[in-house]
Parts: C-alpha cells; sequence; structure tokens
C-alpha cells in the first residue's frame, strides 16, 4: 500500500508527460503553457516536500499519508473533467502539493518500522523500485491511456488511490507520537523554506519565457536567497527547528540529495524531449511509443526490488555511481537519433540502460539519505531527498524546454537544438556521477 502510493506519485509525472502532444492538439495550448502541465505538478511537489516531511514527524505519518492520499485522488477526478487550461494546471499543482506529504510520510513509516541494516535495505529498494517503475512504466499506461483519449491519464490514478487509502486506512497502525504535544511548530521556518522552495521552483520553469538573466528571473533568485538566508537565522535561534541544521553535517545525506537532483532532473528532461521525438519527429502514436520504451520499465519493476542484494554486499555508493554511470551511457548514445527510427541501434539500447540506471541509482539513494538519522527525523531526512528529486526535475525540464522552446519539429527531421538539449541532459547526469565518485572515495579514505 505504502508502495502503491510511490509508484502512483512516479505514475502521475510520467503518464501525463506522453499525453502532452494530445492535450497541446486539444487544448491549444502553446509550448510555454503545455510545460505548467507537468511544472505545475512539480511546483507543488518541489516546494512543499520539506514542509511535507517534517509534518510527518510532527502531525503523525499516518494522519498525513491518509488525508493527502484523500486529497490526491479528489485532485486527479477533477483535473480529468476540467477544460480550462488554468484549471487543469491548477489541479496539477495540489496533487503535487498532496505527493509532497504522502511521499515522505510513506517513506518515513518504513524507515522507522524497519531497523537499519538488510531489512531496512529490502524494504527500501522495494519501496523505491515501486516509484521508480511508476516513471518507468507510466510510459506505457500514458500510452494506452492516450489511445483512448488523454483524460484517461488524469482519471486512471483515482481508483488507484482509493484503493491505496482503503488499505491504508486498515494496515497502517496508528502512531501516536508524545513530542506532537511537547514541541511547538515552527511557523516562521516553515513559511520561509516554503516561500523559497516555491519560488525556486517557480522562478526556474518561468525563466524560459520570462528570460534567464531578466529582471525577473534575477529578482525571483534574490529573493529566493533572501528568503534561505531568513530561514537558516530562523533555525539557529527557535526552541523547536523545522530543520536541525547539524543534519546537514551528514555527508552522506548532502552527497545522495546533490546525486538525486541528477538523476530525475537529467530523465525529466530526457522523457520530455524523447516523448516530441517519438510522437512528432518519428510520427509514432502514443501506443507505439509506449511498447517502444516498454523494455526499460520492465528492467525497473524486475530489477528494482532486487538491488538490496547487491547494497547489502557493495554499499550505497557503487550502485549509484553504476546507476548514473548507465545513465550517461544511454544519453550519448541517445544522440544518434536520426529523421527515421533506429530502434534497435539507439532508441532500445537508451531505453535498456536508463531502466539499468533508475534500477540502481534510484534505491539506493533513498537508502542513503536515511542512514544514520534518527527515527523523529525520518521525516525531515525522506522530505530533503524527495525535494532534490522534484526541484532537480524541474531545474533540467526548464533547461530542456528552454533549448526547444523555438523548435518547431516535423515529421522526418529532428531540429537542431534537440542535440544541445541532449547533452544538457547528459551534463546534469555527468555532476551526479562527480558527486558520487566523490562520495565513495571519501568512505574509503
Amino acid at each position: 500500500m505504502l508502495c502503491g502510493a510511490l509508484f502512483l506519485d512516479g505514475l502521475d509525472v510520467s503518464m501525463v508527460g506522453v499525453a502532452l502532444p494530445s492535450i497541446q492538439a486539444d487544448l491549444g495550448l502553446s509550448n510555454s503553457t503545455l510545460q505548467w502541465v507537468v511544472s505545475g505538478y512539480v511546483l507543488g511537489y518541489g516546494g512543499l516536500l520539506l514542509l511535507g516531511g517534517r509534518t510527518a514527524d510532527l502531525l503523525g505519518r499516518r494522519r498525513v499519508f491518509l488525508w493527502s492520499i484523500a486529497i490526491f485522488a479528489v485532485a486527479s477526478l477533477l483535473g480529468g473533467l476540467v477544460n480550462d487550461p488554468a484549471l487543469l494546471v491548477g489541479t496539477r499543482f495540489v496533487k503535487g502539493v498532496a505527493a509532497a506529504f504522502t511521499a515522505p510520510a510513506g517513506l518515513s513509516i518504513i524507515t522507522t518500522t524497519f531497523h537499519e541494516g538488510p531489512a531496512r535495505n529490502r524494504a527500501l529498494s522495494f519501496f523505491t523500485a515501486c516509484g521508480a517503475s511508476g516513471f518507468s512504466m507510466g510510459l506505457i499506461f500514458g500510452g494506452l491511456m492516450t489511445e483512448v483519449g488523454w483524460r484517461w491519464t488524469f482519471l486512471l490514478p483515482v481508483p488507484i488511490a482509493l484503493a491505496v487509502l482503503v488499505a491504508g486506512i486498515r494496515l497502517i497502525p496508528s502512531d501516536v507520537q508524545e513530542n506532537i504535544q511537547k514541541r511547538g511548530y515552527d511557523i516562521a521556518g516553515a513559511a520561509t523554506v516554503t516561500g523559497a522552495l516555491l519560488l525556486l521552483v517557480y522562478a526556474v520553469v518561468e525563466a524560459p519565457a520570462a528570460g534567464w538573466l531578466s529582471a525577473r528571473t534575477l529578482g525571483s533568485y534574490a529573493l529566493v536567497v533572501a528568503l534561505l538566508a531568513a530561514f537558516v537565522a530562523i533555525e539557529r535561534r527557535v526552541a523547536h527547528p523545522l530543520v536541525r541544521l547539524g543534519i546537514l553535517r551528514n555527508r552522506r545525506l548532502v552527497g545522495a540529495n546533490l546525486a538525486a537532483l541528477t538523476v530525475t532532473g537529467s530523465y525529466f528532461g530526457f522523457q520530455f524531449l524523447g516523448t516530441q521525438y517519438a510522437q512528432v519527429v518519428l510520427g509514432w502514436s502514443p501506443l507505439t511509443m509506449a511498447l517502444a520504451f516498454l523494455p526499460g520499465g520492465l528492467i525497473v519493476a524486475f530489477g528494482g526490488p532486487r538491488t538490496a542484494r547487491l547494497i547489502n554486499r557493495f554499499g550505497t555508493g557503487p550502485l549509484v555511481v553504476a546507476g548514473l554511470a548507465s545513465f550517461i551511457t544511454g544519453y550519448l548514445l541517445f544522440l544518434r537519433i536520426e529523421g527515421e527510427p533506429r530502434y534497435l541501434a539507439v532508441i532500445l539500447p537508451t531505453m535498456l540502460l536508463l531502466g539499468l540506471g533508475f534500477a540502481f541509482a534510484y534505491p539506493a539513494l533513498n537508502i542513503q539519505a536515511t542512514a544514520g538519522v534518527g527515527d523523529d527525523e525520518q521525516g525531515l531526512a525522506s522530505g530533503l531527498v524527495q525535494a532534490s528529486f522534484q526541484i532537480g526535475g524541474a531545474i533540467v525540464l526548464a533547461g530542456v524546454s528552454a533549448m526547444i522552446a523555438t523548435a518547431h519539429p516535423t515529421p522526418g527531421a529532428v531540429p537542431d537544438s534537440y542535440y544541445p538539449a541532449i547533452w544538457f541532459v547528459t551534463g546534469a547526469a555527468v555532476f551526479g556521477l562527480v558527486v558520487a565518485l566523490l562520495g565513495v572515495r571519501r568512505s574509503r579514505a
């Protein structure tokens, strides 16, 4: 049931990505507005994850998880029924907010249930593999649903969310946390850090339209820095901080968060580009594209849960390195795309490599980010790494969107701007690989 929630989070982002060309054609959206169908979700998800994780620690993980799943189901239903683009983006934002509370709550329920070591590694490998499977299998379900009608990509999560809600009510034990009554809630800290994260994600996704060096964009970044500085000052003085700053002395946690930025960041950017390439340049239907991308999803679905054995033997660091190296190889191979499909030579091996990358890196990063953290801060650690996944996705997706914003792809012709976008995605993954290699080196020193 907890795995179902994380699977649902990944599924939603990936599945809607497949439907973007159909949504654009049906509602007459511009490229900049179309990006917000994805970015609206990422804004709510990435902006409130830190708050969601700490709220689960303080108010009760079961309570936060169940209420958030219920809100996710309602927003999904509304998103499949509306016709106004603004309302569509609004429902996506609400779903992102709900996911910002379910993901860290679910992850922290697992990390506080299983003791650190092989048992927790197995549980987290299975849990996070379900999330990675959602990203990958969303391409398949998205293709199938879009063939029927793009609205079904919004409606399909409704019964899944309701099933998770019913299972959660029956199976998740009540958690009465005594420190809820004893500790105050850091309202000022919550307001400043949430405002900073929301503004950061908003500024990144709007930068392609406003201009990366425009007064509005630069002003937004300056305000983000000011809010973060205020947040640090508050956390140093408040009696019960939202974020204990000492947690950032955990090098493994910091390294995991930096690498997490690049894993989903590079993949979100690649998925946006790959979807446009397959459906517009190659002229594939959503179902054809889904079947072509299926092998990568299968590797994640069946290989991810078995990652725990490798982690127990080699540790998280080498698995993260292997995963990011696999991502980089896949992106570089995709540079060989042409106007005609080269499935066996380019697309299939690319998807296989990306599947391996997710199967290795995603579970390992979640385990690394929560290792050595006390039970009372598991929600915080979970929120930090999940926020890194989403904010990384927003940043790289915005960069890719900016690079191909002026492209008008036609069947049989790859726009020149696609190749720099692929290099940009590859560069993000290379940064993550460098961070992971430094972490492995420190652990052996």
